[in-house]
């Protein structure tokens, strides 16, 4: 898969190149958003990593513009997490935001998830008993279906698509109740146990990642 890394600094590039080749994944570069809207108009890239403070062009306009032509997953990069830099990476259709300084690895992580994610064709997905039915939206245990409210399956959906991925509860509030959304952390605790409650023994899988927030952990047996 090819991946297209645009940040004005050589050393950020450099960085995340070295991480994600050696994850298998071809990596093309481009230091500023004029660059990369004629790279991403010229080549079919499978996500997109930009930083949004650039010159020229910043990352909001290359994005926007891009994203007029082509259906690519982007991953913003900010060294500023203010609320409403957020919210207009959200509005342009982004599917992560990343705060600089980060891990590389968990770089690399949200974007093994995002791809998974995006490339996936299967509607089901299974967990040892705990299955997944996103077209018809119906979740089984042990062959069993459970009910779940509208909320609980797209909070259970997300932590999956998030694989292994430490999410805070601020993330989960943004993504699944929306940034109008006036509630607070009890909001997601409440329908953490709930799910879990729903999913038996498989509730192992929804693990509290303390101090911050909570991650579906599975790894399959190799």
């Amino acid at each position: 898969m090819k991946i297209l890394i645009v940040d004005d600094e050589k050393l950020i590039r450099d960085v995340i190149k070295e991480y994600l080749s050696l994850e298998g994944f071809e990596v093309a570069e481009a230091e500023d958003g004029v660059e990369a809207v004629e790279k991403a108009m010229n080549n079919d890239y499978d996500l997109i990593i930009m930083d949004i403070m650039m010159p020229n062009k910043d990352g909001y306009q290359a994005c926007k513009e891009i994203k007029q032509e082509k259906n690519i997953p982007f991953i913003m990069l900010s060294a500023r997490g203010e609320e409403y830099d957020k919210l207009i990476g959200f509005d342009l259709g982004i599917d992560d935001y990343v705060t600089k300084p980060f891990s590389p690895k968990e770089l690399v992580a949200r974007v093994k998830a995002i791809l998974k994610r995006t490339n996936n064709e299967d509607s089901l997905m299974s967990f040892e008993g705990l299955v997944i039915d996103d077209k018809a939206h119906d979740v089984f245990v042990d062959k069993k279906k459970i009910n779940l409210t509208p909320k609980e399956y797209d909070l259970l959906k997300y932590l999956v698509a998030n694989m292994n991925i430490a999410l805070s509860r601020e993330q989960l509030l943004t993504n699944i109740w929306g940034y109008d959304f006036f509630g607070d952390d009890r909001t997601i605790d409440t329908h953490i146990k709930t799910l879990r409650n729903n999913l038996g023994e498989y509730r192992k899988f929804i693990v509290t990642v303390r101090g911050m927030g909570y991650k579906f952990e599975y790894r399959e047996e190799k």
